[in-house]
């Protein structure tokens, strides 16, 4: 069994980068910047489902669908938080 190395796997491991690193952000900041942690785990998971649109594994696609969907919930929040402490 060989591993298919082409640019599709590079772009899903950038996501995958996006994403421990904004789990590890989350970790070590008593108050992270919910821009950069949603933001960070927006863009991984973007990249990991362009990464698995052509190396296709369901559950993971399901997963990263998931993960996009809470990221911008997220963002969501943030932007309604920030719209309500300037008004």
């Amino acid at each position: 069994m060989s591993f298919p190395f082409d640019i599709y796997s590079a772009v899903g491991f950038v996501g995958t980068a996006c994403i421990i690193a904004a789990y590890a952000y989350l970790t070590i900041k008593d108050q992270p910047n919910p821009y950069i942690l949603h933001g960070t785990n927006l863009t991984g998971a973007a990249l990991l489902t362009i990464s698995l649109l052509v190396h296709t594994n369901w559950p993971s696609l399901v997963l990263e669908g998931f993960w996009a969907a809470i990221a911008i919930f997220g963002l969501v929040k943030a932007l309604r938080r920030r719209k309500g402490a300037a008004a």
